[in-house]
């Protein structure tokens, strides 16, 4: 056989397929343009340093030649490891995600690792439903903000590995946020502009954070001479912020702490159409400053969470990079604009 010929028969045939697409590259076919095996292709593919630098080198630039990509799912099959990692939020379509997902894939990327995107639409039976789905995808979840209870969440990590976010279970892996001193500071502005008497927009019930916000601000606003009432939301949304108003009106309060930024400006945007002044007749706090928050008419006041760095965080525990009981809760801090003022005098 000639030289040409016997390049001709190491060539992978790249022709189109019956449907128009190239057929893939397998190791097959890198293994015939390099001249070994497929084993060896598989060596020097998915753990490299195990042969001569210069047999490594030709395998990769044969794969390079030919556009062959390694497939995670197949790279599974003997090492039962996926590189991919799965994260679970309750809402995509809220702001409140956009940079805490960022986050996530951000540090995912550097590991080397693939994120799958699911959501739980604020539903425990969705959430476990889209838990079921991804799991066997991936080497291990993040759950943001889950909904599913303390028993449901400690069954999947008996078999799968688990990161939650602002949810605390017992000998489940965590990173939270701190509200103390994003709260207190919000509670002093108040104070200090004359507020007495201020209400507290909650958010889902089964939300963990939503109960530990409530809890700092029962503890810190009557040691500032504060009365503090909490008022229920029917959902965590701009709409569940419009549907408020009524009650805010009739609970007497002159300023208000929402549970997120969509609730406040949902409220704020009530409160204008139907003729009241913020922050003249009422002083509006939102909470995490997603983007927009500063964005309104006028720019509203919030508690500002890390929301990059969380996502960060939680990816780092769950690949083994920081131990979750090293990581330190997330600060808070309190952003003012122009949503909050002086109490009006009654």
């Amino acid at each position: 056989m000639s030289a040409d010929s016997d390049k001709a028969a190491k060539k992978t045939d790249k022709r189109p397929t019956a449907t128009g697409r190239r057929a893939a590259v397998t190791i097959y076919d890198v293994a015939r343009h390099a001249g070994v095996s497929p084993s060896t292709v598989s060596r020097a593919l998915g753990k490299p340093g195990r042969m001569s630098a210069r047999m490594e080198r030709r395998i990769q630039d044969a794969a390079a030649e030919l556009g062959y990509r390694v497939n995670p799912m197949a790279r599974a099959l003997p090492t039962g490891r996926t590189h991919t990692l799965g994260l679970i939020v309750t809402d995509f379509t809220n702001p409140v995600y956009f940079d805490l997902v960022r986050g996530a894939e951000r540090a995912a990327g550097v590991a080397g690792c693939t994120m799958v995107l699911a959501e739980s639409q604020e539903s425990g039976e969705a959430e476990s439903n889209a838990v079921e789905r991804v799991r066997p995808l991936v080497d291990g979840l993040v759950l943001a903000a889950p909904r599913l209870d303390d028993e449901a969440l400690t069954a999947i990590a008996q078999d799968t590995s688990l990161v939650l976010i602002n949810r605390v279970v017992p000998d489940i892996a965590s990173v939270v946020v701190d509200v103390r001193d994003g709260l207190t500071a919000a509670l002093d502005h108040l104070r200090a502009h004359g507020h007495g008497s201020i209400g507290y927009l909650s958010g889902p019930a089964r939300s963990w954070i939503n109960a530990r916000r409530w809890e700092v601000l029962l503890e810190e606003a009557p040691r500032r001479g504060m009365h503090v009432v909490e008022i229920q939301t029917s959902e965590p949304t701009l709409a569940g912020g419009r549907d408020a108003l009524r009650r805010v009106r009739a609970a007497g309060v002159s300023a208000l702490v929402a549970y997120n930024d969509l609730i406040a400006i949902g409220l704020l945007r009530e409160a204008q159409a139907t003729g009241l002044n913020v922050p003249g007749d009422l002083s509006i706090v939102g909470f995490d400053d997603i983007f927009g928050a500063e964005l309104t008419t006028p720019g509203l006041s919030t508690i500002r969470v890390p929301l990059g760095a969380l996502g960060e965080a939680a990816i780092h525990v769950l690949i083994g990079r920081v131990n979750p009981e090293e990581h330190e809760p997330a600060k808070t801090e309190f952003v003012r604009r122009q949503s909050t003022g002086p109490a009006a005098a009654r």
